[in-house]
């Protein structure tokens, strides 16, 4: 198996130069083949890779649901790694391909993304979560952040009840993360209308309009959210936290799902 990050020397400033031994954190292009199209090239750690190619197909509506896909291989091909999936309908209808430079970390790429479609949506989910339940999450996604305490160079994304944290994703990218939360959930028939996602990482739109597409009723980050993701979280009911730190954090939005608000 390759490594997660790899070690190289450097020199360090501090009052003088020194030479330091330091981690970097790897970084692999993963391709997305889907019935033989290329679709995007996302740069990556190489790990779970079938998860975030299927997450990232499901939170650009490629697919919907897990009976339309027909086979799924990742290709290891050294210098990148090359996921092809195939579905029985055709992916490629009626769709517009957009490229948008992102908030994130470069240029993303949109097919279709109708954001005025998607804000009309609303997120339900019978979920109720109290601030100590919020606090303990964030306490604990910093707790198993072990890759990036090592590298100082990945974001950390989990999924959870209030009472348990239940799958916990480290990559280069927040939005990759996030994909593979979401392509495990996809993949394994895992509800998620009862469910939170607790992350790092500022939560830009491309971030919430993520989460509508999975369905999970409450997201919250340690960072804070742009305006845009605050107005769609309104618009589409999901439940936004943000700015969480040892003992506050700020509520954006909210359905009645936080207890005591």
């Amino acid at each position: 198996m390759s490594p997660e990050s790899y070690e190289y020397d450097v020199h360090e400033y501090k009052r003088g130069f020194t030479r330091k031994r330091i981690s970097s954190i790897r970084e692999v292009p993963l391709t997305i083949m889907l019935n033989g199209r290329e679709v995007v090239t996302l740069l990556c750690t190489a790990k779970y890779p079938e998860y975030l190619a299927v997450g990232f197909l499901k939170s650009d509506a490629f697919i919907s649901s897990p009976a339309q896909l027909t086979d799924l291989t990742v290709r290891d091909e050294g210098d990148r790694l090359v996921a092809e999936v195939e579905v029985c309908h055709d992916p490629w209808k009626d769709r517009i391909m957009e490229r948008s430079i992102t908030s994130g970390c470069g240029k993303g790429t949109n097919f279709g993304r109708n954001v005025a479609t998607i804000s009309k949506r609303k997120v339900g989910g019978d979920v109720h979560v109290a601030p100590d339940q919020i606090l303990a999450l964030a306490r604990e996604l910093h707790e198993r952040s072990t890759l990036y305490k090592h590298t100082r160079g990945c974001h950390n994304s989990s999924l959870c009840t209030p009472d348990e944290m239940l799958l916990f994703r480290e990559d280069i990218g927040r939005h990759n993360a996030i994909d593979m939360l979401c392509g495990q959930c996809f993949l394994d028939d895992v509800a998620v209308d009862d469910k939170m996602i607790v992350s790092t990482g500022r939560i830009a739109s491309e971030i919430l309009l993520k989460v509508v597409r999975i369905g999970v009723p409450v997201l919250a980050s340690t960072a804070v959210a742009t305006s845009f993701s605050v107005e769609l979280a309104r618009k589409t009911g999901i439940t936004l936290i943000g700015n969480i730190r040892d003992d506050s954090f700020w509520v954006y939005n909210d359905n009645g799902r936080i207890t005591g608000f």
